[in-house]
């Protein structure tokens, strides 16, 4: 998860005396900060965000939620993510690829979800490309992932916005056609996904990777 739309962190008495930015949760656990924000954050933190996910329908959902994040604070897109799926067919791209203006004009219209236009049809027009794929989503996807080992950050100021491996992942995506994905995008999408793991030091999510 990228800072600048993320929850801001915990007051500096709720941090714990570590070597890195992580603080208390309300459990005793220390956590990244914007994990122990919320109960939305901290459910989506402590399960999904940096486990890596290898399917494509999961990696497709994903996609699609970080296109639509961008200019919102994820919370929004957490506390409409039912809605997204129920929308958008459980994010099954060969359904989404079939899409049609009916479809369009149904999706603007669901208060469920965030109704943009250029959002829509990203996610219509990425599935579509997906099903035009010699491979599948997972294979292309991961090959951006870094290889060997990498040092986990201590501070939110070490995780950076966008990477060589996050340039090289748009740049690939945009090749095969697909649209609203720019490096910042693609770099959260690694995040997200376990393709890299940007859990502060201190983090016990660190311990269960």
């Amino acid at each position: 998860m990228t800072s600048d739309q993320g929850p801001r962190p915990p007051t500096r008495r709720h941090r714990a005396a570590t070597s890195s930015d992580a603080v208390t949760g309300t459990d005793g656990r220390l956590r990244c900060p914007w994990g122990a924000s919320t109960p939305d954050y901290q459910a989506y933190h402590d399960d999904e965000w940096g486990r890596p996910v290898r399917d494509d329908r999961g990696l497709y959902e994903r996609l699609t939620l970080e296109a639509f994040q961008s200019g919102l604070s994820w919370l929004t897109i957490l506390r409409k993510r039912e809605a997204f799926r129920s929308a958008f067919a459980g994010f099954d791209p060969a359904t989404v690829a079939a899409f049609d203006d009916g479809d369009r004009e149904r999706l603007l219209a669901d208060a469920g979800i965030v109704r943009n236009r250029a959002k829509v049809d990203a996610a219509i027009t990425n599935a579509r490309a997906i099903l035009d794929l010699d491979g599948s989503l997972t294979d292309l996807l991961w090959s951006f992932a870094p290889e060997g080992p990498r040092r986990r950050p201590a501070r939110l100021s070490d995780v950076p916005a966008k990477t060589r491996e996050s340039a090289a992942m748009a740049k690939g995506l945009k090749r095969r056609g697909f649209v609203f994905v720019g490096p910042t995008t693609a770099y959260a999408l690694m995040q997200a996904t376990g393709m890299v793991d940007d859990h502060l030091t201190d983090c016990w999510v660190n311990a269960d990777i």
